[in-house]
């Protein structure tokens, strides 16, 4: 018999730029349903389950269908709009907010400390159950003594002086990227090439994550497509799938939808035991050669000085593909679509990036030395980090059984409880902004994605003239707030 556990989740709320939270508790409801009995209170109804398991949520408002069921907030997610519509009954009912029998959000930004900080001794929530396969990694371990484990051996990985040696499997896949761009642009000359530049940031993110994680890139770039080879264990036959159509099916109900991410899974798991066999049969001098991230976790090592095994380095290949490539892909879009439909911005950005790197010179791909502390490019990239959050859901941390529970505003959580949440910028508005999350689970990639994205930016801005050719961004919410689609017209710029 489980028992009661209450659930708090911290997050971005982003129609109107708050910082909004939620409060969940990992409801015990349906075992005690099923089973007829509460662990404190014999038979029990649910009801009885609702007055008492959640006692001190009563006073929080609600949408009334919430404070009994899951299906208000499930029909949310069903339909890609959960981060729009909890933004819209926080607007209705104020700073705290119930959505779920089990759970609140909470649009306060001081509780970002109190839920992520390294102190807080909170954990990750039954939540990230959905990430599992093959087994558990960095990002998906509930268990606070194995992810210090895990994060010993992992961090050194994405350590500033690793992310520059990335850099060179970094700037090729940039500059095939160029490439083929610069192809599409002379072919339709002065009318601009129409395309849509959401597939093409897909390809040069899968390439480059690839290229870092397993040692050569899938090679989307080169061929304009989507595919991936994948086995569903080592000794497998190879087959070819689409690796970024896999990635993107959702995986919420007990429809379609269910059972095609259910594949999804399996088939993510396929690629990375397809990609680790392929690294590990190939000769040695040319893996030692390599500065990646295989290489890196192949050499980490425990406080007892031992590697990860086979299965743990797949598992966490298996994480770096799916951290490293969508993410990316949705950003560089969200960027480009907030850039290019403010001409003052391009035009400011390329005033810093051609002082920094002359238009006369012949760099391919700009060094990430000569960009890397230019402040306008950095805000034009936190200005979509801001305003696009790459997740619209919250990131789950559940208060510890043992704890003594916790106050948030004037509201109190007891044990079990799951909590989620530039030029001139204020220092409230700089400690909101999280867009790699906070505390000692905040995104471990950030050094490497924060170089993807300034190289990327940089190299775009400065070559080519881009002008969007629809009408708003219409986004996808999975657990990633994904655009559908990004049409632009691309043209060489002419300085160049």
């Amino acid at each position: 018999m489980t028992t009661a556990s209450r659930t708090v989740t911290k997050g971005q709320s982003l129609c109107n730029n708050r910082i909004a939270g939620t409060v969940t508790r990992d409801t015990v409801l349906a075992s005690e349903f099923q089973c007829g009995k509460s662990p404190k209170h014999g038979k029990t109804t649910r009801l009885n389950s609702y007055l008492i398991t959640y006692r001190y949520l009563w006073r929080i408002p609600d949408p009334f269908s919430a404070r009994f069921s899951d299906l208000w907030l499930l029909r949310a997610c069903r339909f890609g709009r959960r981060y729009a519509v909890v933004d819209r009954i926080h607007s209705q009912l104020g700073l705290g907010v119930r959505i779920q029998p089990n759970h609140v959000s909470i649009n306060v930004d001081e509780a970002i400390y109190t839920i992520y900080d390294h102190g807080s001794g909170l954990l990750k929530s039954p939540f990230y159950e959905a990430f599992v396969s093959i087994r558990r990694g960095i990002f998906t371990t509930h268990d606070r003594a194995d992810h210090t484990h895990k994060r010993k051996i992992i961090s050194h990985t994405f350590s500033p002086r690793s992310a520059s040696q990335f850099e060179p499997y970094v700037n090729d896949n940039i500059e095939t990227f160029i490439q083929q761009w610069d192809a599409l642009a002379q072919q339709h000359g002065t009318s601009g090439a129409r395309l849509n530049a959401l597939h093409w940031f897909n390809y040069l993110a899968f390439d480059i994550i690839d290229d870092l994680a397993f040692g050569a890139p899938f090679g989307m770039l080169k061929s304009d497509g989507d595919t991936a080879e994948m086995r569903p264990t080592p000794d497998s036959p190879a087959v070819m799938v689409p690796a970024i159509q896999v990635l993107n099916r959702p995986c919420f109900l007990p429809d379609p939808f269910l059972s095609h991410g259910l594949q999804a899974v399996d088939d993510l798991a396929g690629i990375a035991i397809a990609q680790v066999q392929a690294r590990l049969e190939a000769p040695a001098d040319t893996i030692t050669t390599r500065s990646d991230l295989l290489q890196r976790l192949s050499e980490g090592r425990d406080d007892k000085g031992q590697p990860l095994s086979r299965e743990e380095l797949t598992a966490e290949a298996l994480i770096q593909l799916i951290a490293g490539s969508d993410t990316v892909a949705n950003t560089l879009t969200a960027i480009m679509y907030y850039v290019a439909g403010h001409p003052e911005v391009v035009r400011k950005l390329r005033v810093e990036l051609d002082v920094a790197i002359p238009p006369s010179s012949a760099v391919v791909v700009s060094s990430f030395d000569v960009i890397c502390g230019l402040p306008y490019l950095r805000n034009v990239i936190y200005e979509p980090l801001r305003t696009h959050s790459t997740s619209g859901i919250g990131l789950p941390r559940q208060i510890p059984d043992e704890s003594s529970g916790i106050w948030i505003s004037r509201y109190f959580f007891p044990p079990g409880t799951v909590l989620i949440r530039w030029e001139r910028v204020t220092a409230r508005q700089k400690n909101a902004f999280i867009p790699f999350s906070h505390g000692s689970r905040a995104c471990v990639g950030r050094n490497v994605a924060e170089m993807e994205l300034k190289l990327i930016l940089a190299e775009w801005v400065r070559r080519y003239d881009v002008t969007v050719a629809q009408d708003g961004l219409e986004i996808h919410e999975g657990f990633l707030r994904k655009p559908v689609k990004l049409d632009i017209v691309l043209s060489k710029r002419e300085i160049l």
